[in-house]
């Protein structure tokens, strides 16, 4: 895999795939060719901060002309690891876990569920997207077997930590955790957090202070 020779910024990492999803918008519109200020507007940021996280990529657009679309995108692929397949496994399969499962964006975006794995003895077996659930005893053969890079934490917060501890145990560097739990990992080992009830707890925040600012509005307390 061909990566750029400097290490790009991670708030730029984390707009790539922002950037990405623009740019597969535009080409379900059948639009070939973008300015940097119609891909920023699709992205819904100023066309200033694009064109400086696209520097760290290389230069890709044409003066007068713009950013060959198509182009982009796989460039932007290449660069955030999406032209190969990632084998991704995920624990806890309970009503988040089976959402994950069954979320057809996964496969669509290079990644690959390849085991679905349970504490839950009585689960075992049990038909989810495809697979079945599996012991979570299972996890390091099933590393080794698919080459898993990733793991995904679906579980209640206080298994989290072990179920982490396993997965690097096992081999896995990057772990996506939806559990409600800080994770501690060794140096190496990649941890995104997911915190629904966070992101949810911010979102009243905000409606609160939309609400202050309009007195007399119902549910406003004075």
């Amino acid at each position: 895999m061909t990566v750029s020779p400097t290490r790009i910024p991670e708030a730029t990492v984390a707009r790539l795939p922002v950037y990405l999803r623009a740019l597969n918008s535009l080409l379900e519109s059948d639009t070939r060719t973008c300015s940097s200020e119609e891909l920023a507007t699709a992205a819904g940021v100023n066309s200033a901060k694009l064109r400086k996280d696209l520097s760290h990529l290389g230069s890709y657009g044409t003066r007068g002309v713009g950013y060959d679309v198509e182009y982009l995108r796989y460039q932007i692929s290449r660069e955030i690891g999406l032209t190969q397949d990632w084998p991704v496994v995920i624990v806890g399969i309970g009503n988040l876990g089976h959402a994950l499962a069954n979320y057809s964006g996964f496969s669509s975006r290079g990644f690959r569920t390849v085991a679905l794995l349970d504490a839950d003895s009585s689960r075992h077996g049990e038909l989810v997207a495809g697979l079945k659930i599996r012991s979570f005893g299972e996890l390091t053969a099933i590393v080794h077997e698919h080459g898993v890079a990733i793991g995904v934490i679906a579980t209640p917060a206080a298994s989290a930590q072990s179920v982490a501890d396993q997965m690097v145990s096992a081999g896995i560097r990057s772990i996506l955790n939806f559990a409600p739990a800080v994770l501690t990992v060794p140096d190496g080992v990649d941890v995104r957090m997911v915190d629904l009830s966070s992101e949810l707890q911010i979102l009243a925040y905000h409606e609160q202070r939309k609400a202050a600012a309009q007195p007399g509005e119902p549910g406003v307390v004075a």
